[in-house]
C-alpha cells in the first residue's frame, strides 16, 4: 500500500436523474477529468434549499481524479448539471493500492502533465 495519494482525490456528486448521471460520466471521463465515475442507485437526500427543507430522489456519483484537475472537473460537471447549486465534494485518498493510483493519474494524463511541467 501506498502512504500517500499524492493528490489524487474521491469527489461526490448527486443528479436528480440516470440520465443526468451518465452525461457527467460521460462529459468527465471524455475529458480526461475523471479515471473512473461509479453510479449507485437513486437514493433519498433531505436537505436544506433556500429557507425550505427539501427531499429528493438522486443518484450517487463517486468519482476518482486529481487536485491539479478539480477546477476543470467542476466546470465539466456544471456543464453537463442541471442543479443551480450541484453538489461537488472532494476528499483527498490518503492512501490505497500503488497499481490503482498509478492506473488514475495515467488515466487523466497526470504522468504526462508532470513531465511537460504543466
Amino acid at each position: 500500500m501506498e502512504r500517500t495519494g499524492r493528490g489524487c482525490l474521491v469527489v461526490l456528486m448527486t443528479c436528480a436523474s440516470l440520465r443526468e448521471a451518465r452525461a457527467v460520466a460521460r462529459g468527465l471521463l471524455r475529458g480526461r477529468t475523471a479515471a473512473c465515475v461509479s453510479i449507485y442507485p437513486r437514493g433519498e437526500s433531505h436537505y436544506w434549499w433556500r429557507g425550505r427543507l427539501e427531499t429528493a430522489r438522486e443518484h450517487l456519483l463517486v468519482a476518482k481524479t486529481t487536485r491539479r484537475l478539480l477546477p476543470e472537473f467542476v466546470r465539466v460537471v456544471k456543464r453537463h448539471h442541471g442543479y443551480e447549486v450541484p453538489e461537488i465534494v472532494s476528499l483527498p485518498i490518503s492512501g490505497g493500492s500503488v497499481d490503482y493510483l498509478a492506473w488514475l493519474r495515467g488515466e487523466v494524463g497526470e504522468r504526462r502533465r508532470q513531465a511537460r511541467g504543466s
